[in-house]
């Protein structure tokens, strides 16, 4: 069924008199009851009025397209207005809206309105259609304007659909946590929304889902890869390629989608000695996004090393006994003996681990050996995190020099570079560099970063749990909030174990404080936010904070300063109360192994606590 099949003359108006939601509303459910597709009026607005309670549908770019499917129907139908002057209609990007359409579905019609709306709302995304409808002058105009539109683009969509994927993407986050899958999500409802069929393959902590297959991105006009860390690239030569971030995926799907499908993308070219994700699209990354990208495929492999060997430790202490050797707290009893020396086998994997996948994801493989060895000997020389940070990048860099050094080698020498040269050299020169050059210096201003750390005063330490708490929040996954994560991190290799406790209750609070107040100020938010937000209370205990993205995304100036102000207060609590934990994750599972247990759960009920009541004086009112 077309949209003109749904439309007259009768339900439509070009420019009424219309100064509110609650007048748009009224004039829409009159122009459809006129078309005489309505058996109640009265009932019909009902369902109208109640669909706009579950999130609004003022979709954007001055467009609304209320709709109601309900017995109080009798023949599908359309009601649209045209408003020169605009309407608030309280749309999601918080401009006026100017073209609205009203739908109408009996009972039993199947998902006609659904299709409708899809259908809609990908012809309204068109800006020069959009402007030719807001000209309109009559309703024989306007109707006639949808009817060449549709015919001339909706159709032709359709017809380069019918085989395969138009478009595939990849997406990654260092973690595989959240934002994987949400940047999945977003791209799949957006592509759905416009019509383009899609193939999302995520590669998150479980391993790659929904893989690609070499005759999809063959038959593919286009492959958009969201990610944050290493993919695998060799596989896209010679098609058009988008890189960008994850978080684009999540907040710039349709920009995306439009990209890929209008055939402005650079050709990917991918080059054997070149690492997996190095873009030959023609779009040069950032300095600052090629660090960050580096660094979190060191970390995301580190984290498995250091959770599960931290939480044994912790289990440790909480197993032996203090009273039998106060000095050898931790391996009195044999089985306490036993969980911290597994334990700390796994955590002394740490440094190695990270050094290596940073050199591993600048270098390639040849650079994974290097960067091993290069972290093991910041490791031993002192230089800690710091070191093994700076052996990563030194060693992921001296094998891409390498490489154009014996690029003039016969090929005879093909073989013996990743068996004998690389390795040799690599790891003689990163021997050298570690031991005479980066460990003397940053071993010595370690030293001297714990002096002040455990020299520090109440107040000031108060202050930077406060800190590492809101930078936590700020960003929920961004470089801030990775920074304090990595600052936490790096803190268990040198035994301050506090400032971990800070910067995971920092994580906590958000998608707690959300959950909260959507549980008690249930008339801030509509019924689908409430719904979506029971999910909160999980992902806030684990220590999840993406969960409160959505929602951050949706009203940033008010959610993430209230969140900000609660995992600040918690952040401060815990240090206050002295709280320590020596795992880097596991969230209220962990609660038993963290020093004042108590203390630390009071401080995130209290930060939860805070951050709900100022996030409920921030929000206004949905009804």
């Amino acid at each position: 069924m077309k949209i003109t099949d749904l439309l007259n003359r009768k339900s439509i108006a070009i420019n009424p008199k219309v100064d509110s939601k609650k007048d748009a509303i009224n004039m829409l459910v009159n122009l459809m009851d006129a078309s005489g597709n309505l058996r109640d009026k009265n009932e019909y607005k009902k369902a109208v009025l109640a669909r706009e309670e579950l999130s609004t549908t003022g979709i954007g770019d001055g467009v609304a397209i209320p709709h109601a499917k309900t017995k109080a129907v009798k023949d599908a139908g359309l009601a649209a207005m045209i408003v020169n002057d605009g309407v608030d209609y309280d749309s999601l990007d918080g401009n006026p809206a100017k073209i609205f359409f009203l739908i109408a579905a009996p009972d039993g019609e199947n998902n006609l309105h659904l299709e409708v709306l899809a259908r809609l709302s990908t012809m309204l995304m068109d800006e020069k259609f959009r402007n030719a409808l807001e000209n309109s002058k009559t309703p024989e105009e306007f109707i006639k304007l949808i009817d060449e539109f549709e015919n001339k683009k909706v159709n032709k969509v359709k017809e380069e659909n019918k085989d395969g994927y138009r478009v595939l993407a990849v997406t990654a986050c260092p973690t595989g946590i959240a934002h994987t899958y949400m940047a999945a999500e977003s791209l799949e409802e957006k592509a759905k929304e416009m019509g383009v069929s899609i193939k999302v393959e995520t590669d998150g902590s479980g391993g790659a889902k929904n893989v690609l297959t070499s005759k999809e991105i063959e038959e593919a006009e286009c492959i958009i890869i969201a990610a944050d860390k290493k993919v695998e690239m060799a596989r896209f030569d010679g098609k058009k390629v988008i890189q960008t971030k994850v978080s684009n995926g999540i907040h710039k799907s349709e920009e995306l989608i439009s990209r890929a499908t209008s055939g402005d993308a650079p050709i990917y070219h991918h080059n054997g000695s070149k690492s997996s994700d190095e873009e030959s699209t023609g779009e040069k990354e950032g300095i600052g996004h090629q660090i960050y990208k580096h660094l979190m495929n060191g970390v995301s492999h580190m984290l498995p090393f250091v959770i599960g060997g931290g939480i044994l430790i912790a289990l440790a202490f909480l197993f032996d006994d203090y009273s039998i050797d106060p000095a050898n707290f931790g391996m009195n009893t044999p089985f306490a003996a036993f969980l911290k020396t597994v334990g700390g086998t796994a955590f002394d994997f740490m440094l190695p681990i990270l050094a290596g996948y940073i050199a591993m994801s600048i270098g390639d493989r040849p650079a994974l050996a290097v960067g091993f060895v290069g972290g093991m000997l910041a490791n031993k020389g002192g230089s800690g995190f710091l070191g093994a940070l700076l052996a990563g990048f030194i060693a992921g860099y001296l094998i891409v020099g390498l490489k154009k050094l014996f690029e003039k080698l016969p090929n005879s020498f093909e073989g013996l570079k990743p068996v004998l040269l690389y390795p040799f050299f690599g790891i003689l020169m990163i021997g050298a560099i570690i031991m005479f050059i980066i460990n003397p210096p940053v071993a010595a201003l370690n030293n001297g970063i714990t002096n002040v750390l455990n020299n520090m005063g109440e107040s000031s330490r108060i202050l930077l749990g406060a800190v590492l708490g809101g930078m936590m929040a700020f960003d929920m996954g961004g470089p801030l909030n990775k920074a304090a994560y990595v600052f936490g991190t790096a803190s268990l290799a040198n035994g301050q174990f506090e400032f971990m406790a800070a910067v995971m209750i920092g994580g906590m609070v958000p998608p707690l404080a959300i959950a909260l107040c959507t549980t008690f100020f249930k008339n801030k938010f509509t019924k689908k936010e409430r719904q979506s937000a029971l999910t909160n209370y999980i992902m806030g205990l684990s220590f999840i904070t993406e969960g409160a993205i959505p929602f951050a995304a949706a009203d940033p100036l008010r959610v993430i300063p209230a969140c900000v102000v609660g995992s600040a207060t918690a952040g401060a609590l815990s240090m206050f109360f002295g709280c320590a934990l020596r795992a880097p994750h596991g969230g209220i599972f962990v609660l038993p192994v963290i020093s004042n247990p108590l203390g630390y759960f009071v401080a995130l009920v209290v930060g939860s606590l805070l951050g709900m009541i100022v996030l409920a004086l921030l929000k206004k009112s949905k009804y």
